[in-house]
């Protein structure tokens, strides 16, 4: 039996790891805690967006770099990027809505979308029996139905947060795990991780 994990990068991140930790996360050794001995994983893909560094946070686009540095020392993984955009916006103050103050905004675009596009793709092209989906986004509901009720693979969820899943999310998946501390801990790369010709990839100091 074959399985495909498909990660939602964002959403992994401010759902299940930004509070915590875990941010070294071995993606490859998560979806291992959850693939029974008789499935074969074939493939894992993590959706994303190249971040822009910001006011109050110029050490984002480094951090994510280092990460996706590790994560492609996976054989079996492999990226797809959409769009991050960074841009100032005038929004009304809360407690007096007639006062405008210019704001920093951002905005991942795409990542949803394709992960929706490869999940429905993939199963159309028989490239998985079971599916592992790490995400809580219920835009990947419809989606999520269409693999399982319409060409009836098995659907998982990875949940990130410790919290019971919606109705919308129970009615398309055949089960949801939850990727709890314990777990997560299990799943951290070694710091270093060691990549091409050797060269060492350092885990963020404030990742610690």
């Amino acid at each position: 039996m074959k399985v495909a994990v498909y990660v939602d990068g964002f959403n992994l991140y401010y759902r299940g790891l930004k509070k915590t930790p875990f941010k070294w996360l071995d993606l490859s050794a998560l979806a291992r805690e959850f693939v029974r001995d008789d499935e074969s994983l074939v493939s894992i893909k993590y959706f994303t967006a190249d971040i822009s560094s910001r006011d109050g946070n110029a050490e984002a686009k480094t951090r994510q770099e280092a990460y996706l540095r590790a994560l492609r020392t996976i054989p079996s993984l492999t990226i797809h990027k959409g769009r991050f955009l960074a841009k100032t916006k005038m929004r009304p103050l809360v407690r007096d809505s007639a006062r405008y103050v210019e704001v920093h905004d951002t905005e991942e675009k795409g990542s949803d979308v394709n992960l929706a596009a490869h999940l429905v793709n993939d199963a159309h092209l028989g490239r998985f029996d079971t599916a592992f989906v790490v995400s809580q986004d219920t835009d990947l509901c419809e989606p999520l139905r269409m693999v399982n009720k319409q060409l009836g693979k098995t659907v998982g969820l990875i949940w990130l947060e410790d919290s019971r899943p919606g109705k919308r999310h129970r009615e398309v998946s055949n089960f949801i795990k939850h990727a709890n501390p314990s777990i997560l801990r299990r799943c951290q790369f070694p710091d270093p991780v060691i990549g091409r010709g050797g060269r060492k990839i350092a885990k963020p100091l404030t990742w610690d």
